[in-house]
């Protein structure tokens, strides 16, 4: 609860029409180096633009971040072969083993660990809750800026 002291007297005095924090999300983290898993109940790939989509029911795993989506489309790195970028939409769940996210689409940019959510994103870390209406996360850092019309509930211990 103490990391997040500062985090909500930043969001006091933030400005309504211009509602911008930064967060400390430490427990966001993915191992760019594990294995990305993919299930769905479909997948359509394009050799062409070297992308693949999966639709329904998605669910991606990378170490302990865990994402569900109604559909991803997966590009590879073209000089590796290795999967570059996934963009979920219809409504996305990431979850790691301290917070929790949801948005309407997410952004994950393996190549540079740069998860980017936006539509209704709504943050839990525990009994606290952010929402924006965008947000991206430095997965190597923990790193993150929301913002959009940024709003924050902290629950204190024993409340």
């Amino acid at each position: 609860m103490k990391r997040l002291l500062p985090l909500f007297l930043l969001a006091l005095t933030t400005v309504p029409a211009f509602a911008q924090t930064n967060v400390d999300l430490g427990g966001v983290s993915a191992d760019p180096d594990a294995p990305v898993e993919v299930t769905a109940d479909s997948l359509t790939v394009d050799r062409e633009s070297g992308s693949a989509i999966f639709s329904g029911n998605v669910m991606i795993g990378q170490g302990d971040l865990r994402i569900a989506a109604a559909e991803v489309q997966v590009s590879y790195d073209e000089t590796t072969g290795d999967v570059a970028r996934l963009i979920a939409s219809g409504g996305v769940t990431l979850v790691t083993a301290e917070e929790q996210a949801e948005a309407q689409n997410a952004d994950y940019d393996l190549t540079s660990s740069e998860l980017t959510l936006t539509g209704e994103v709504l943050l839990t870390q525990g009994q606290s809750a952010l929402s924006a209406e965008r947000m991206v996360v430095n997965l190597d850092t923990g790193a993150a800026q929301m913002d959009g019309r940024v709003r924050t509930v902290f629950r204190q211990d024993g409340q």
